[in-house]
Protein backbone atom coordinates (compact mmCIF):
# COMPACT_ATOMS: atom_id res chain seq x y z
CA UNK A 1 0.00 0.00 0.00
CA UNK A 2 0.98 3.63 -0.53
CA UNK A 3 0.20 5.66 2.58
CA UNK A 4 0.14 9.44 2.92
CA UNK A 5 0.73 10.99 6.35
CA UNK A 6 -0.29 14.61 6.91
CA UNK A 7 1.27 16.59 9.76
CA UNK A 8 1.87 20.34 9.74
CA UNK A 9 5.29 20.22 11.37
CA UNK A 10 7.71 17.66 12.74
CA UNK A 11 10.31 18.17 15.45
CA UNK A 12 11.97 15.35 17.40
CA UNK A 13 10.63 16.03 20.90
CA UNK A 14 6.93 16.76 20.47
CA UNK A 15 4.46 14.18 21.77
CA UNK A 16 2.27 14.22 18.65
CA UNK A 17 5.36 14.12 16.45
CA UNK A 18 6.77 11.16 18.32
CA UNK A 19 3.51 9.25 17.92
CA UNK A 20 3.44 10.06 14.22
CA UNK A 21 6.99 8.81 13.73
CA UNK A 22 6.36 5.56 15.62
CA UNK A 23 3.17 4.84 13.69
CA UNK A 24 4.60 5.69 10.28
CA UNK A 25 7.66 3.54 10.96
CA UNK A 26 5.44 0.66 12.11
CA UNK A 27 3.55 0.84 8.81
CA UNK A 28 6.79 1.05 6.85
CA UNK A 29 8.21 -1.95 8.70
CA UNK A 30 5.34 -4.01 7.30
CA UNK A 31 6.45 -3.25 3.75
CA UNK A 32 4.25 -0.28 2.90
CA UNK A 33 5.36 2.96 1.21
CA UNK A 34 5.33 6.07 3.38
CA UNK A 35 4.78 9.56 1.99
CA UNK A 36 4.76 12.51 4.40
CA UNK A 37 3.38 15.99 3.72
CA UNK A 38 4.86 18.56 6.10
CA UNK A 39 5.52 22.32 6.22
CA UNK A 40 8.51 22.06 8.53
CA UNK A 41 10.77 19.12 9.42
CA UNK A 42 13.47 19.32 12.07
CA UNK A 43 15.87 16.45 12.63
CA UNK A 44 16.78 13.35 10.67
CA UNK A 45 14.46 11.95 8.01
CA UNK A 46 14.09 8.14 8.00
CA UNK A 47 15.46 6.64 4.80
CA UNK A 48 12.20 4.82 4.08
CA UNK A 49 10.12 8.06 4.11
CA UNK A 50 9.31 10.17 1.07
CA UNK A 51 8.98 13.60 2.69
CA UNK A 52 7.27 16.30 0.62
CA UNK A 53 7.80 19.84 1.89
CA UNK A 54 4.72 22.03 1.50
CA UNK A 55 5.44 25.74 1.25
CA UNK A 56 4.17 27.93 4.10
CA UNK A 57 1.74 30.53 2.75
CA UNK A 58 -0.08 32.98 4.98
CA UNK A 59 0.67 35.21 7.94
CA UNK A 60 -1.42 33.28 10.47
CA UNK A 61 -1.50 29.62 11.46
CA UNK A 62 -5.01 29.06 10.18
CA UNK A 63 -4.21 30.60 6.79
CA UNK A 64 -1.09 28.44 6.51
CA UNK A 65 -3.10 25.38 7.48
CA UNK A 66 -5.72 26.14 4.82
CA UNK A 67 -3.01 26.65 2.19
CA UNK A 68 -1.36 23.39 3.25
CA UNK A 69 -4.62 21.48 2.87
CA UNK A 70 -5.36 23.00 -0.55
CA UNK A 71 -1.89 22.09 -1.85
CA UNK A 72 -1.93 18.56 -0.44
CA UNK A 73 -5.43 17.92 -1.81
CA UNK A 74 -4.30 18.91 -5.29
CA UNK A 75 -1.13 16.83 -5.05
CA UNK A 76 -3.06 13.75 -3.92
CA UNK A 77 -5.49 14.12 -6.80
CA UNK A 78 -2.61 13.77 -9.27
CA UNK A 79 -0.60 11.37 -7.08
CA UNK A 80 -3.21 9.14 -5.38
CA UNK A 81 -2.54 6.84 -2.44
CA UNK A 82 -4.41 4.00 -0.76
CA UNK A 83 -4.93 5.76 2.57
CA UNK A 84 -4.55 9.32 3.91
CA UNK A 85 -3.68 9.55 7.60
CA UNK A 86 -3.86 12.89 9.41
CA UNK A 87 -2.23 14.01 12.63
CA UNK A 88 -3.86 17.43 12.35
CA UNK A 89 -7.57 17.93 11.67
CA UNK A 90 -8.44 18.62 8.03
CA UNK A 91 -10.87 17.44 5.34
CA UNK A 92 -10.23 14.38 3.21
CA UNK A 93 -8.72 12.03 5.79
CA UNK A 94 -9.32 8.30 5.84
CA UNK A 95 -7.82 7.96 9.33
CA UNK A 96 -7.24 10.66 11.94
CA UNK A 97 -5.01 10.40 15.00
CA UNK A 98 -6.57 12.56 17.72
CA UNK A 99 -3.59 13.88 19.61
CA UNK A 100 -5.46 16.94 20.86
CA UNK A 101 -8.69 17.89 22.59
CA UNK A 102 -12.08 18.79 21.13
CA UNK A 103 -11.90 22.36 19.79
CA UNK A 104 -15.69 22.76 19.85
CA UNK A 105 -15.67 22.03 23.58
CA UNK A 106 -13.05 24.74 24.07
CA UNK A 107 -15.02 27.23 21.97
CA UNK A 108 -18.15 26.61 24.03
CA UNK A 109 -16.47 28.44 26.91
CA UNK A 110 -15.29 31.41 24.85
CA UNK A 111 -16.92 34.79 24.16
CA UNK A 112 -18.83 35.87 21.05
CA UNK A 113 -15.92 37.79 19.49
CA UNK A 114 -13.70 34.70 19.62
CA UNK A 115 -16.43 32.57 18.08
CA UNK A 116 -16.78 35.04 15.21
CA UNK A 117 -13.08 35.16 14.42
CA UNK A 118 -11.73 33.66 11.18
CA UNK A 119 -9.32 31.54 13.23
CA UNK A 120 -12.14 29.97 15.24
CA UNK A 121 -14.29 29.33 12.17
CA UNK A 122 -11.36 27.67 10.40
CA UNK A 123 -10.55 25.26 13.23
CA UNK A 124 -14.22 24.40 13.76
CA UNK A 125 -14.65 23.69 10.03
CA UNK A 126 -11.58 21.45 9.90
CA UNK A 127 -12.72 19.62 13.04
CA UNK A 128 -16.20 19.15 11.61
CA UNK A 129 -14.63 17.72 8.44
CA UNK A 130 -13.27 14.86 10.56
CA UNK A 131 -15.97 14.24 13.16
CA UNK A 132 -19.26 15.10 11.45
CA UNK A 133 -21.63 12.13 11.50
CA UNK A 134 -22.00 12.35 7.70
CA UNK A 135 -18.31 11.54 7.24
CA UNK A 136 -16.48 8.23 7.43
CA UNK A 137 -13.03 9.06 8.83
CA UNK A 138 -11.72 6.46 11.27
CA UNK A 139 -10.65 8.20 14.45
CA UNK A 140 -7.87 6.91 16.67
CA UNK A 141 -8.09 8.39 20.18
CA UNK A 142 -5.92 8.22 23.26
CA UNK A 143 -8.53 8.61 26.02
CA UNK A 144 -12.19 7.87 26.67
CA UNK A 145 -12.81 11.54 27.45
CA UNK A 146 -11.98 12.46 23.86
CA UNK A 147 -14.72 10.12 22.64
CA UNK A 148 -17.23 11.65 25.07
CA UNK A 149 -16.42 15.21 23.96
CA UNK A 150 -16.47 14.54 20.22
CA UNK A 151 -19.70 12.54 20.42
CA UNK A 152 -21.33 15.36 22.39
CA UNK A 153 -20.55 18.08 19.85
CA UNK A 154 -20.62 16.15 16.56
CA UNK A 155 -22.78 13.07 17.23
CA UNK A 156 -19.94 11.01 15.78
CA UNK A 157 -20.80 7.32 15.51
CA UNK A 158 -19.15 5.31 18.28
CA UNK A 159 -18.10 2.69 15.71
CA UNK A 160 -15.68 5.19 14.15
CA UNK A 161 -13.57 5.55 17.31
CA UNK A 162 -10.58 3.34 18.08
CA UNK A 163 -9.09 3.67 21.56
CA UNK A 164 -5.34 3.12 21.42
CA UNK A 165 -3.09 1.91 24.23
CA UNK A 166 -0.28 4.27 25.21
CA UNK A 167 2.91 3.81 23.26
CA UNK A 168 5.97 4.57 25.33
CA UNK A 169 9.38 3.08 24.65
CA UNK A 170 10.50 0.11 26.72
CA UNK A 171 13.57 2.02 27.92
CA UNK A 172 11.19 4.08 30.11
CA UNK A 173 10.35 0.99 32.19
CA UNK A 174 11.86 0.73 35.66
CA UNK A 175 14.61 -1.89 35.95
CA UNK A 176 17.05 -2.96 38.63
CA UNK A 177 19.67 -0.64 37.12
CA UNK A 178 17.36 2.40 37.18
CA UNK A 179 18.42 3.75 40.60
CA UNK A 180 22.07 3.65 39.54
CA UNK A 181 21.25 5.50 36.33
CA UNK A 182 19.44 8.10 38.39
CA UNK A 183 22.44 8.57 40.68
CA UNK A 184 24.78 8.86 37.71
CA UNK A 185 22.53 11.49 36.14
CA UNK A 186 22.54 13.53 39.36
CA UNK A 187 26.31 13.34 39.63
CA UNK A 188 26.80 14.31 35.99
CA UNK A 189 24.52 17.33 36.47
CA UNK A 190 25.95 18.42 39.85
CA UNK A 191 22.75 17.57 41.74
CA UNK A 192 23.15 16.44 45.33
CA UNK A 193 22.01 12.88 46.00
CA UNK A 194 19.84 14.13 48.89
CA UNK A 195 18.19 16.89 46.85
CA UNK A 196 14.47 16.59 46.08
CA UNK A 197 14.33 16.49 42.29
CA UNK A 198 11.12 17.56 40.57
CA UNK A 199 10.89 16.98 36.83
CA UNK A 200 8.47 18.49 34.34
CA UNK A 201 8.60 17.40 30.70
CA UNK A 202 6.75 18.78 27.70
CA UNK A 203 6.82 21.45 25.04
CA UNK A 204 4.63 24.60 25.28
CA UNK A 205 5.41 25.65 28.83
CA UNK A 206 2.27 27.74 29.32
CA UNK A 207 -0.04 24.91 28.28
CA UNK A 208 1.87 22.47 30.48
CA UNK A 209 1.57 24.78 33.49
CA UNK A 210 5.23 25.50 34.22
CA UNK A 211 4.21 28.79 35.86
CA UNK A 212 1.89 26.84 38.16
CA UNK A 213 4.77 24.59 39.17
CA UNK A 214 7.05 27.55 39.85
CA UNK A 215 4.44 29.15 42.09
CA UNK A 216 3.94 25.87 43.96
CA UNK A 217 7.67 25.47 44.60
CA UNK A 218 7.94 29.08 45.75
CA UNK A 219 5.08 28.51 48.21
CA UNK A 220 6.96 25.78 50.09
CA UNK A 221 8.34 26.46 53.57
CA UNK A 222 11.92 27.61 53.23
CA UNK A 223 13.42 24.40 54.69
CA UNK A 224 11.63 22.34 52.02
CA UNK A 225 12.12 24.84 49.23
CA UNK A 226 15.88 24.82 49.65
CA UNK A 227 16.00 21.07 49.03
CA UNK A 228 14.23 21.30 45.67
CA UNK A 229 15.85 21.12 42.25
CA UNK A 230 13.30 21.66 39.49
CA UNK A 231 14.20 20.39 36.00
CA UNK A 232 12.08 21.48 33.03
CA UNK A 233 12.57 19.75 29.67
CA UNK A 234 10.87 20.88 26.47
CA UNK A 235 10.83 22.92 23.29
CA UNK A 236 9.87 26.49 24.18
CA UNK A 237 11.25 29.87 25.18
CA UNK A 238 12.49 29.45 28.73
CA UNK A 239 13.41 33.09 29.33
CA UNK A 240 10.05 34.32 30.73
CA UNK A 241 9.98 31.41 33.16
CA UNK A 242 13.59 31.94 34.21
CA UNK A 243 12.65 35.55 35.00
CA UNK A 244 9.63 34.34 36.94
CA UNK A 245 11.75 31.89 38.93
CA UNK A 246 14.22 34.67 39.75
CA UNK A 247 11.40 36.96 40.88
CA UNK A 248 10.13 34.15 43.13
CA UNK A 249 13.64 33.74 44.63
CA UNK A 250 14.03 30.19 43.32
CA UNK A 251 16.11 30.97 40.24
CA UNK A 252 19.12 28.96 41.44
CA UNK A 253 17.00 25.83 41.86
CA UNK A 254 15.40 25.85 38.41
CA UNK A 255 17.05 24.46 35.28
CA UNK A 256 15.69 24.40 31.75
CA UNK A 257 16.68 21.92 29.06
CA UNK A 258 15.66 21.84 25.42
CA UNK A 259 14.20 18.61 24.03
CA UNK A 260 16.63 15.71 24.29
CA UNK A 261 16.99 11.94 24.02
CA UNK A 262 17.93 11.00 27.61
CA UNK A 263 14.47 11.47 29.15
CA UNK A 264 14.64 8.09 30.97
CA UNK A 265 17.64 9.35 32.96
CA UNK A 266 15.70 12.46 34.03
CA UNK A 267 12.86 10.25 35.22
CA UNK A 268 15.08 7.77 37.05
CA UNK A 269 16.74 10.71 38.84
CA UNK A 270 13.42 12.27 39.84
CA UNK A 271 11.57 12.09 43.14
CA UNK A 272 8.41 13.54 41.60
CA UNK A 273 6.90 14.37 38.20
CA UNK A 274 4.78 17.52 38.02
CA UNK A 275 2.25 18.05 35.22
CA UNK A 276 -0.34 20.73 36.17
CA UNK A 277 -1.33 21.26 32.54
CA UNK A 278 -4.00 23.72 31.43
CA UNK A 279 -4.87 21.55 28.44
CA UNK A 280 -3.71 18.01 27.66
CA UNK A 281 -5.52 15.51 25.46
CA UNK A 282 -3.43 12.65 26.83
CA UNK A 283 -0.01 13.38 28.34
CA UNK A 284 2.34 10.58 27.34
CA UNK A 285 4.89 11.78 29.88
CA UNK A 286 2.50 10.69 32.65
CA UNK A 287 2.73 7.13 31.36
CA UNK A 288 6.50 7.42 31.05
CA UNK A 289 6.72 8.62 34.64
CA UNK A 290 4.63 5.76 35.96
CA UNK A 291 6.64 3.17 34.02
CA UNK A 292 9.83 4.67 35.45
CA UNK A 293 8.45 4.43 38.99
CA UNK A 294 8.06 8.18 39.52
CA UNK A 295 5.14 9.50 41.62
CA UNK A 296 3.04 12.04 39.70
CA UNK A 297 1.05 15.16 40.55
CA UNK A 298 -1.20 16.00 37.60
CA UNK A 299 -4.12 18.27 36.78
CA UNK A 300 -7.41 16.45 36.36
CA UNK A 301 -7.89 17.90 32.90
CA UNK A 302 -5.07 15.76 31.53
CA UNK A 303 -6.40 12.86 29.49
CA UNK A 304 -4.07 10.26 30.98
CA UNK A 305 -4.62 11.44 34.56
CA UNK A 306 -6.84 8.41 35.11
CA UNK A 307 -3.77 6.19 34.77
CA UNK A 308 -2.23 7.95 37.80
CA UNK A 309 -5.47 7.36 39.70
CA UNK A 310 -5.78 3.72 38.61
CA UNK A 311 -2.16 3.04 39.53
CA UNK A 312 -2.54 4.81 42.90
CA UNK A 313 0.82 6.38 42.13
CA UNK A 314 0.31 10.05 42.80
CA UNK A 315 -2.22 12.83 43.17
CA UNK A 316 -4.79 14.01 40.62
CA UNK A 317 -5.84 17.64 41.12
CA UNK A 318 -9.55 18.42 40.95
CA UNK A 319 -10.75 20.72 38.16
CA UNK A 320 -11.15 23.64 37.92
CA UNK A 321 -7.54 24.14 38.91
CA UNK A 322 -6.79 25.93 42.17
CA UNK A 323 -3.18 26.94 42.82
CA UNK A 324 -3.52 26.33 46.57
CA UNK A 325 -4.44 22.69 45.86
CA UNK A 326 -1.21 22.17 43.92
CA UNK A 327 0.79 23.95 46.62
CA UNK A 328 -0.65 21.66 49.28
CA UNK A 329 -0.20 18.50 47.20
CA UNK A 330 3.45 19.35 46.54
CA UNK A 331 4.14 20.08 50.22
CA UNK A 332 2.55 16.78 51.24
CA UNK A 333 4.44 14.81 48.58
CA UNK A 334 7.79 16.15 49.76
CA UNK A 335 7.16 15.72 53.48
CA UNK A 336 5.46 12.31 53.36
CA UNK A 337 8.29 9.98 52.36
CA UNK A 338 6.31 6.84 53.27
CA UNK A 339 3.52 7.84 50.88
CA UNK A 340 6.02 8.51 48.10
CA UNK A 341 7.49 5.04 48.54
CA UNK A 342 4.02 3.50 48.20
CA UNK A 343 3.38 5.55 45.06
CA UNK A 344 6.81 4.57 43.70
CA UNK A 345 6.16 0.85 44.16
CA UNK A 346 2.63 1.12 42.80
CA UNK A 347 3.93 2.91 39.69
CA UNK A 348 6.49 0.19 39.03
CA UNK A 349 3.83 -2.51 39.39
CA UNK A 350 1.48 -0.66 37.04
CA UNK A 351 4.21 -0.32 34.43
CA UNK A 352 4.93 -4.03 34.61
CA UNK A 353 1.32 -5.28 34.49
CA UNK A 354 -0.45 -2.83 32.14
CA UNK A 355 -0.06 -2.49 28.37
CA UNK A 356 1.55 0.93 28.05
CA UNK A 357 3.73 0.15 25.08
CA UNK A 358 1.87 -0.83 21.87
CA UNK A 359 0.23 2.28 20.44
CA UNK A 360 2.12 2.15 17.12
CA UNK A 361 1.36 -1.49 16.46
CA UNK A 362 -2.37 -1.08 17.10
CA UNK A 363 -2.51 2.13 15.04
CA UNK A 364 -0.79 0.38 12.13
CA UNK A 365 -3.44 -2.36 12.25
CA UNK A 366 -6.19 0.25 11.91
CA UNK A 367 -4.47 2.20 9.13
CA UNK A 368 -3.66 -0.87 7.08
CA UNK A 369 -7.33 -1.87 7.22
CA UNK A 370 -8.08 1.47 5.57
CA UNK A 371 -10.74 1.58 2.82
CA UNK A 372 -10.42 4.69 0.69
CA UNK A 373 -13.60 4.02 -1.26
CA UNK A 374 -15.46 6.05 1.35
CA UNK A 375 -13.06 9.01 1.24
CA UNK A 376 -14.75 12.23 2.44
Amino acid sequence: MQLAFCIYKYFPYGGLQRDFLQIAKACGARGHKIRVYVMDWQGDIPDEFEVIMVAKKGFSNHRRNQSYYNWVKAHLESNPVDCVVGFNKMPGLDVYFAGDTCFAEKVAHKGLLYKLSKRCKHYLAFEDAVFNADHHTKIMVLTKQQIIDFERYYQTQSSRFYLLPPGIALDRKYQTTSPLKGQQFRQANQIALDAFVIVQIGSDFKRKGVDRSLNAIASLPIELRQKVIYLVVGQDNAQPYQKMAKALNIGNQVRFYSGRNDIPDFLFAADLLLHPARQEAAGMVLIEGLAAGVPVIVSGISGYAYHVYDADAGFVLIEPFVQADLNCALDNAITNQAQRLIWHNNAIYYGQTTDLYHLAERAADIILDCDNHERN
